[in-house]
């Protein structure tokens, strides 16, 4: 999550400003510098529960009876907590303290994954003549248990541009992005070990939910007893922002007001503006079809996955249903992701950011109609699972111009307004975004997922196009 990267490069900030390396976060791990292992521990336990559980509630929303559309509507009400948790969680950090925020937005995450484990057994309520369905309480779950995905993405984006050198954003944010997606590549595959337990899904699922609230009762509680942050502000420009002319911290000082909010826009560097055009289509392409791709997997084609190993003489069959071997999708496409955002980052000091963002943005556009048409376009070439496993890998490219994106968007803000400005760029946004899956649920359900995936395919292209033509380099990268 943002907010641990953030803490964790906290402590570059203040050491010697030398250029992190790329295994700098697994060093300080095993360093095991106290506030940076109860960091990682925390961040790794509850993206670890997010990760095992989020991909996969579509599907568990439609094993509890929601329609299409209810899951397209799911995807956006997530849209709508992504947008609106920053500012609040930024405002109760500041009025108790990060030790004590941290501890609440954690419990309030670990509570989330246990209204989803016991969903299915609420049943159907009735409450004056209207029957709450058993899926209702999936989205009560989802507004607890985003809450620790809440803290400091801008504050991540403001440090990492001040511990690091110009000219090597992209590999700054690749070390930070690298160890935070270790828990995306783990998460998955252990979830899909888990599903593979029991044939029904809605009693395996539970399973998985279940481990999940264990990680996150141990994040929490190791958090609030380890963690020995320093209450005060982490650097001047942060105290010099959150302080009144009397020198007092007012309630909600990082909560940024609707006037604030219309200076930063206003105020936001020229070179991002294509920039934010085409990402802001690029994702909503992308919002359109994501919540999506589970039912893919698991429904629209039904796809698992058979084989046979044999290993010293001894032969034994692999049988992965397809909720299952979702996961195993989902580990392939971060393994990719992994191995692939360092070496674009390296690449980029050479070529420059531009292009590197543009073939994230590219490979973004294109997964849709990839995955919805690509199996038919290799059939009878290449076997249906084998065609799924190369085009989650395909997927995964998509995350090698994360890093590089990252340093475009915050590059040209001026020293000690990287956070505003990374926090208005991301409100813009995602505020924009919020429909996307409603409108993509709407088509699944009412016309058809192939027309669904080829509109989103589409939009994205137009917003790749739009940043090639329109969009500025960093001039630390030119």
């Amino acid at each position: 999550m943002s907010s641990d990267d953030g803490a964790t490069d906290r402590n570059d900030a203040g050491g010697t400003g030398e250029r992190p390396g790329t295994l700098d976060p697994f060093r300080r791990f095993l360093a095991l510098e106290r506030d940076v292992l109860v960091l990682s521990l925390a961040m790794f336990a509850f993206s670890l529960g997010f990760q095992m559980t989020n991909r996969y509630l579509p599907e568990y929303l439609v094993a509890l009876g929601a329609s299409g559309f209810v899951v397209g509507l799911f995807g956006t009400f997530g849209n709508v907590i992504s947008a609106l948790y920053p500012y609040p969680g930024g405002a109760v950090s500041d009025r108790i303290g990060s030790r004590y925020a941290l501890t609440l937005f954690g419990l309030l995450s670990t509570l989330g994954f246990v209204v989803w484990l016991v969903a299915p057994g609420i049943g159907p309520v009735g409450i004056g003549g209207v029957t709450i369905e058993p899926w209702i309480w999936i989205f009560v779950g989802l507004v607890l248990a985003q809450a620790w995905k809440s803290f400091g993405l801008g504050a991540t984006f403001a440090v990492v541009k001040q511990a690091t050198d110009p000219a090597r954003l992209a590999a700054g944010f690749a070390s930070t992005e690298t160890f935070r997606r270790t828990a995306f590549l783990v998460g998955p595959v252990l979830a899909a070990v888990l599903i593979g337990v029991h044939p029904a899904f809605t009693v395996s699922f539970r399973y998985v939910l279940a481990v999940a609230v264990v990680f996150g009762a141990v994040g929490t509680v190791a958090q609030h007893l380890l963690y020995d942050v320093d209450e005060r502000s982490s650097s001047d420009d942060q105290n010099a922002e959150r302080s009144d002319d009397n020198g007092e911290d007012p309630v909600g000082g990082s909560f940024e007001r609707i006037a604030r909010m219309r200076r930063d826009l206003r105020a936001m560097p020229d070179p991002l503006r294509p920039l934010l055009v085409g990402d802001t289509l690029v994702r909503f392409a992308n919002g359109m079809v994501y919540v999506f791709f589970v039912l893919v997997i698991t429904r629209f084609y039904g796809v698992g996955f058979e084989t046979s190993v044999s290993l010293a003489g001894v032969s034994r069959s692999i049988d992965l249903s397809p909720a299952a071997f979702f996961g195993y999708l989902l580990g392939v496409e971060m393994l990719v992701a992994l191995l692939s955002m360092i070496p674009a980052a390296k690449a980029a000091e050479r070529v420059g950011l531009k292009p590197v963002v543009a073939l994230g943005f590219a490979v973004y556009a294109l997964f849709p109609i990839v995955l919805i048409g690509g199996p038919a376009a290799l059939a009878p070439t290449v076997p249906l699972q084998w065609t799924m496993v190369l085009v989650f890998a395909f997927s995964g490219l998509r995350f090698a111009g994360l890093p590089s994106h990252k340093a475009l968007i915050v590059g040209p803000a001026e020293r000690g307004t990287g956070g505003r400005v990374t926090g208005t760029y991301y409100l813009l946004r995602n505020a924009i975004v919020i429909p996307s899956a409603a409108l993509g649920g709407f088509l699944w359900e009412f016309v058809s997922p192939e027309v669904a995936f080829t509109i989103a395919a589409a939009i994205g292209v137009v917003g790749t196009g739009y940043f090639l033509v329109f969009g500025e380099e960093f001039e630390a990268y030119t």
